[in-house]
């Protein structure tokens, strides 16, 4: 369709397996999963109602008759109800125990949990493989030293590894976020028009203890470990605030890392992969932008500007409900997720095809070392004699002019050359160079990423190898 809008986040950015899980299709199926486990309870705890109306429902439970339910709904202006009907004239020997007891809240909350968990488990997916690609690009460098930052300003070198375990470790906080709350996450229940349960009381003739077991099997059906204890007629909007912040601090983690990366591109360190074929710019042909880590941003940008959505609507929510929530959640948390979704791609498909240029980075790391080197320089010059406090101010001095001859006359650093003339220092340019070795000045860095994989990312890999060696299919 070329005529009206089309979202992006489906049309661009989110996967099949993602789009599916917000798609009127598993929203319906898992309404009709809802109401046999409903009418299960209901039959186990003695309720009349037949294993055939049970038999005739799951006949039934994944066609859809789409077109009965929109005709109805057109008619009585009420979704749940429109499909109840509908789902009666598949099964009419069921039609009477379709949604018994139950309000609208039973299969549109209980679904809207259902989806977010199995949204939450692709997002933990898709997380796990970043890491995991990380993790073998950080080992794969750990080693290579690097010209660290602080400021945007040349700082202590580290290395290329290294800086690699800072993103790491930031998705690993997201991680325990996540798991933190799939743990914790649980389904309404089958709570009634204002959480009382009334309605289920009056079928259950009193029975407060078949009352509560209801709630306890339909999450067993469902495969939860139970539901929230309390309730007004929804579940607590916190919950959708919860998950959405948890994908917000995903985004953070991820723009930080786009950051990096395009910084990292303007210097011609590390580059995103560039397809054969593909064009920068439409004007300059020469361009290599990182169009990738842009999206990155862009998408991340939305989605910790999304949490505000949920925020304002679990604050506002009046006393057991309001039906404000409604158009609101079903924008801000499916898009969310959508949006997460295409980050999470292009992560993984950046880190999968990064582009190391250890020449440029030698290079970059010998303009500065000099200055870093001045300390070493200084203690070798003290061994050969000299005062320190002398050194020091001479040193300071010398570096001065370095400074002014790179960045005044575009000279390159001859802060050595300086130095090896001063007879204060007693030292050759040959000495001098000897403390050129690079590596020399990472401090701790390759072991720091080698403890840092074996201790806490390889067994977090291993744990959950089933779900590692995904690939991203991105729109390039």
């Amino acid at each position: 369709m070329t005529d009206r809008y089309q979202s992006p986040l489906s049309e661009r950015y989110a996967s099949k397996e993602m789009q599916y899980i917000f798609s009127p299709d598993k929203k319906f199926r898992t309404w009709r999963k809802l109401w046999i486990a409903l009418a299960e309870a209901e039959k186990e705890l003695g309720l009349p109602v037949t294993q055939e109306q049970i038999e005739e429902l799951k006949a039934h439970q994944d066609e859809i008759n789409y077109d009965v339910a929109i005709q109805r709904e057109k008619e009585v202006r009420h979704d749940v109800m429109s499909h109840v009907y509908a789902y009666g004239v598949q099964c009419p020997k069921a039609k009477g125990i379709i949604h018994l007891g139950a309000t609208s809240c039973y299969v549109g909350d209980n679904t809207d949990i259902i989806v977010m968990t199995e949204a939450l488990k692709l997002v933990r997916k898709k997380l796990i493989n970043v890491i995991g690609e990380l993790a073998s690009f950080a080992d794969s460098y750990k080693d290579l030293p690097t010209l660290a930052f602080t400021h945007f300003q040349p700082a202590q070198p580290t290395t290329v590894g290294k800086r690699a375990t800072l993103w790491i470790h930031d998705l690993v906080m997201d991680l325990e976020d996540l798991d933190y709350l799939l743990d914790s996450i649980r389904l309404l229940g089958s709570k009634g028009t204002t959480g009382t349960q009334a309605s289920f009381l009056e079928l259950f003739d009193g029975d407060m203890e078949k009352v509560k077991q209801v709630d306890t099997l339909i999450a067993d059906k469902m495969g939860y470990a139970g539901c929230y204890p309390v309730s007004g007629q929804t579940y607590s909007r916190k919950v959708d605030s919860r998950v959405v912040n948890v994908l917000a601090g995903i985004a953070q983690s991820a723009h930080k890392f786009s950051n990096d990366i395009r910084l990292l591109q303007h210097l011609k360190e590390i580059e995103e992969p560039f397809e054969k074929s593909q064009i920068g710019s439409s004007a300059m042909a020469y361009k290599r932008n990182p169009m990738r880590s842009e999206r990155i941003a862009s998408l991340s940008n939305y989605v910790m500007a999304d949490v505000m959505n949920p925020m304002l609507v679990s604050s506002t929510q009046w006393f057991e409900r309001t039906l404000d929530d409604s158009a609101n959640k079903r924008l801000s948390v499916p898009e969310g997720f959508l949006a997460i979704d295409g980050i999470l791609d292009l992560y993984l498909n950046v880190v999968d095809g990064l582009v190391v240029y250890p020449k440029v980075i030698e290079k970059h790391m010998m303009a500065e070392l000099p200055f870093m080197a001045t300390e070493n320089i200084m203690m070798d010059a003290v061994k050969a004699g000299g005062d320190r406090q002398e050194l020091h101010e001479k040193i300071r001095e010398l570096s001065m002019e370095a400074g002014r001859n790179v960045k005044e006359r575009g000279l390159e650093n001859n802060l050595l050359e300086l130095i090896a003339a001063d007879p204060t220092f007693n030292l050759t340019l040959e000495d001098l160079n000897q403390s050129m070795e690079m590596k020399k000045y990472v401090g701790c860095a390759p072991y720091q990423v080698t403890n840092y994989l074996s201790e806490r990312i390889n067994p977090l890999l291993e744990r959950n190898k089933e779900i590692l060696g995904m690939t991203a299919e991105i729109n390039v």
